[in-house]
């Protein structure tokens, strides 16, 4: 299961927005009419993360100053959502999945290969400060499992080989490909198409169409 949240303590550097995340945070509050501004909660805190890297007391307190609300109103969203970072993570996020699909199609060869490769496991920022590797509960792609998440991609058709990969690129420094990482398009079948092998808008892919329709390239229509 993913760790409890804990709310940081104060013992961190101030935060504050840079110039261009003001320019931002501006954006982003012009979105949501005068008394609203609670409502940019989420995409604040979105922003400060990718700022700072994790959501500090400090983190709270500016988003409590530009959006007007109680901080217990930022907490409750920034412990709610596992998006959001409550403790200093690596450079990496590493997310994998360990839900139903994902365990039995073998995600435990992907946490085998992360340990492997940066000498950690759930919940652990390696010695580099690199990677942190996170267990999660379904990200939505169990059609291609087992699966992960790195930053903001997806990664999916993983075994063990495939995972070490990826988690050498990360060590080495080199760009990652994301998606399937077996060919498979989106989510179709990873051998061979097994349904909607012929085109569904011709006769024989299925189509019917009403003698009397002017589709039917019948004499209705002068």
């Amino acid at each position: 299961m993913t760790a409890a949240k804990t709310i940081p303590d104060r013992a961190e550097t101030p935060f504050a927005f840079s110039d261009a995340n003001q320019a931002e945070v501006a954006r982003i509050l012009a979105k949501y009419p005068a008394g609203r501004e609670r409502s940019a909660i989420l995409p604040l805190l979105d922003l400060a993360q990718r700022q700072q890297g994790w959501i500090s007391r400090s983190v709270v307190e500016a988003v409590t100053a530009v959006t007007g609300c109680p901080p217990i109103h930022v907490w409750e969203v920034a412990t709610f959502y596992t998006m959001y970072n409550l403790a200093p993570i690596g450079a990496h996020h590493v997310q994998i999945c360990t839900n139903l699909s994902c365990w039995l199609r073998g995600s435990d060869e992907v946490l085998r290969a992360a340990r492997d490769v940066f000498g950690v496991g759930f919940g652990q920022t390696s010695a580099d400060g690199t990677v942190t590797v996170s267990q999660v509960e379904c990200l939505g792609a169990c059609v291609n499992a087992p699966m992960m998440q790195i930053g903001d991609d997806y990664f999916e058709d993983l075994d063990y080989d495939s995972a070490k990969a990826l988690f050498q690129a990360i060590k080495d420094g080199r760009p990652l490909t994301a998606g399937s990482q077996v060919g498979r398009q989106c989510s179709a079948p990873q051998d061979r198409m097994t349904t909607l092998t012929t085109d569904p808008t011709t006769a024989e892919g299925g189509r019917w169409t009403a003698p009397d329709s002017p589709a039917a390239g019948g004499s209705g229509a002068d």
